[in-house]
């Protein structure tokens, strides 16, 4: 298993296509846009957590029609997911652990990249990248993958923590043009309502499932279908009614043990030349600082 994780980790290190190198480990000193202390230091240096929370994000995200369309239409998500899903969880290690001034730059980025994105959905609605109630529903459904992914598959989070992680979040989603992002749990859940009449089921999503199962992303192709299971599982009820997710869909008997073997085994393994442990070295604090 520990080598596996190594492997998964390394594959993230350096800087998939198209996106610039970053130095996690100086300028020595170099705060971030969140401390070390924070919960989302401490979420975010999972893979169980990124990988799981990330897919339960993208569930969420592809059920409203113009988010869907934009993923589907505007990104290389169907024909190279592999890199696709890495540029995301890079730009998430990026925004939560390199120096401000280069998580500054990346997000500044993204949002003239997004700037670029608009069309109609099959059904005639405009979108735009950059709508501010959109970039919302983005950072939400990311907020509550993460947090949730973390919190059933690695360690249980109080109700204090997963506030916390919400409030961390939600000034550096507001810099990527989020208008309304949850400060805590009970904000994102009144996001959820509102969201909830604009969801709808898509043939998209069910195509997305077959994708992240066949692509390359996890040197174990069991543990990959495991942790898209994981991620279905920990999408709300109510969501998965509208989606038409039956149990099937979800994880089977045993492995939520199971996942959550991998996800406890992952908080304790470091991988030194990571950004989570670099980012700790250049804070002056020992790699295992995240991992204790």
């Amino acid at each position: 298993m520990a080598r596996n994780l190594d492997r998964l980790l390394r594959d993230y290190v350096a800087p998939p296509p198209g996106m610039q190198p970053v130095d996690f480990a100086s300028p020595a000193g170099a705060s971030a846009l969140f401390t070390p202390n924070s919960v989302s230091w401490r979420v975010m240096k999972n893979p169980v957590a990124l990988i799981v929370g990330g897919l339960a994000a993208v569930i969420l995200e592809l059920a409203e029609p113009r988010v869907r369309t934009g993923v589907w239409e505007h990104t290389t998500f169907r024909r190279d997911p592999e890199t696709r899903m890495r540029r995301t969880g890079f730009a998430a290690w990026v925004t939560i652990y390199a120096p401000e001034a280069q998580a500054r730059r990346m997000i500044a980025g993204v949002v003239r990249a997004h700037d670029r994105i608009e069309g109609e959905t099959p059904s005639g609605v405009t979108y735009s990248a950059n709508d501010p109630e959109l970039l919302t529903w983005v950072h939400a459904t990311a907020a509550y993958g993460f947090s949730e992914a973390y919190n059933r598959y690695v360690r249980a989070l109080s109700a204090d923590d997963v506030d916390s992680f919400y409030a961390e979040g939600a000034p550096v989603a507001a810099l990527y043009g989020a208008n309304a992002p949850p400060n805590s749990r009970a904000a994102l859940d009144l996001i959820f309502a509102s969201m909830a009449p604009k969801l709808e089921a898509s043939d998209i999503l069910f195509d997305f499932f077959k994708i992240v199962r066949a692509a390359p992303i996890l040197p174990l192709k069991a543990v990959q279908r495991l942790m898209v299971r994981g991620a279905v599982s920990i999408t709300p009820a109510w969501a998965r009614e509208i989606l038409g997710l039956g149990n099937e869909f979800g994880l089977r008997r045993g492995e939520h043990t199971l996942l959550r073997a991998i996800g406890a085994a992952a908080e304790r393994f470091v991988i030194e030349d990571a950004p989570p442990a670099q980012s700790c070295k250049r804070l002056g604090l020992p790699s295992n600082y995240l991992y204790r």
